[in-house]
């Protein structure tokens, strides 16, 4: 096999690869045995029509696209080896010459790895964050425990109040007319959460058990089934049973009951230690955000084309693997969403082109830092896999040691503390 590369414009490169004319034949010959077994010609039992029949019947090429197919990754593969470049794509590939006793000639069409000139990285502006926790932040998270262990009563001596649940028997009627799922029994319904249509709940506040309520509403404009839209309807509800929150008095036994501490006080401290952390973490992720977008406005660099493209492929791949995940084949997810694969990808080129850059300067900035992870660093994180994978660490570092993915590991880790140093380096102001 022979390489020749060629630079071109915009960050790409187009690989020319010639393959001998005897590994042609020999894939011709492969592709013959494998195709030989379906080939049927009268007077010949199936697989043992020989070749040059089958090709003067059919043309000398017909074995020609399956050895194609069959060359191309593999000399493919075997250019990226030996090319220096760094390539960033998936290639566009183009057979140039394909004829039995000839070279097979095909080239490859990708994107290389853009330079990455980094302006200002150390110092630059970013806002101030606010990590002070105040008390009533404090006090809504305690009323969030208190809603949660709250209880569940009957209420028979008041009618139904927001907050409270109504369970209902309902049908809907437009015209004296009933639709269809304007029904349902036994059906709980939280008043004042906004669930159900505009203007129903609020006409079922102050209803008791037992009593009939006609809640009379108009559909919305915009509503989901086209032919109830705008229209006016009567909802004829029997209201079964009306429950309410009983919330749990807000003391020292509260405390003990939801938590290690003793006292109301106690455990209020805590709470605030602890958001304090969360909104402390909260500001650094942010501080870092805000500084590596900075430091990415400051630079320079050129994103060819199919270096986006495959970055998108790549996120639509992970998006389809976590919807197959959750039950959802793509197809479903797109009858739901009335989106299309094209116009998926297409709103992803921006996330896209804001990771490929984040990567490239950070990738710069570990350069020109000589940044690199310690030996024990490396080691600690490889034992963080290891826990993950349940094997043991020594194990899990014979396996990387020496491969791509042990390299792209410690290429992530240089990546963190590029992140790190811009953001400690950064001025919050």
């Amino acid at each position: 096999m022979s390489l020749q590369v060629e630079k071109l414009e915009k960050n790409m490169a187009k690989l020319t690869i010639e393959v001998p004319a005897e590994d042609l034949e020999k894939a011709m010959q492969n592709a013959y045995q494998k195709a030989k077994g379906r080939i049927s010609i009268p007077g010949f039992r199936k697989g043992k029509v020989p070749r040059k029949l089958v090709e003067q019947m059919y043309g000398k090429g017909v074995f020609l696209e399956d050895a194609a197919n069959a060359l191309i990754p593999e000399h493919y593969s075997k250019a990226l080896s030996e090319c220096e470049l760094e390539i960033v794509s998936r290639p566009e590939i183009n057979v140039t010459q394909a004829e039995p006793g000839k070279t097979f000639i095909f080239t490859a069409d990708v994107a290389v790895k853009p330079e990455v000139v980094l302006g200002e990285y150390k110092g630059v502006e970013v806002p101030k964050a606010e990590t002070e926790v105040t008390d009533e932040e404090v006090d809504a998270e305690v009323k969030k425990e208190q809603e949660k262990n709250s209880r569940t009563i009957t209420v028979e001596d008041r009618g139904a109040e927001n907050g409270d649940v109504v369970t209902i028997d309902f049908e809907g009627f437009v015209n004296d007319v009933p639709f269809d799922g304007g029904k349902d029994t036994e059906y709980p319904l939280t008043l004042g959460s906004n669930t159900f249509i505009p203007g129903f709940e609020e006409q079922l506040v102050g209803a008791k058990a037992g009593e009939h309520v006609e809640v009379k509403v108009t559909f919305p404009e915009e509503y989901q089934a086209p032919d109830l839209a705008g229209k006016e309807a009567v909802f004829k509800c029997d209201v079964k049973k009306v429950e309410a929150k009983e919330l749990p008095e807000l003391d020292d036994d509260f405390a003990q009951d939801v938590s290690e501490f003793d006292t109301l006080a106690e455990y209020k401290e805590d709470l605030k230690k602890k958001l304090t952390e969360r909104k402390e973490s909260d500001a650094r992720r942010a501080k870092e955000d805000a500084a590596v977008e900075k430091v990415i406005e400051n630079a320079q660099m050129d994103i060819p084309e199919p270096m986006i493209q495959t970055q998108v492929s790549q996120m639509a791949d992970d998006f389809s693997r976590r919807m197959q995940a959750q039950g959802l084949s793509m197809e479903q997810y797109f009858q739901f969403t009335g989106l299309t694969m094209d116009k998926m990808m297409e709103d992803m080129k921006p996330q896209a082109l804001k990771r490929i850059q984040t990567r490239l300067v950070l990738e710069k900035i570990a350069e020109t830092e000589n940044i690199q992870p310690s030996d024990d660093e490396v080691n600690e994180e490889i034992a963080k896999m290891a826990e993950t994978y349940k094997m043991e660490a020594d194990k899990l570092k014979e396996v990387l040691e020496g491969s791509q993915q042990l390299d792209q590991i410690k290429k992530d880790m240089a990546v963190q503390k590029a992140i790190t140093l811009v953001a400690d380096e950064a001025k919050e102001v």
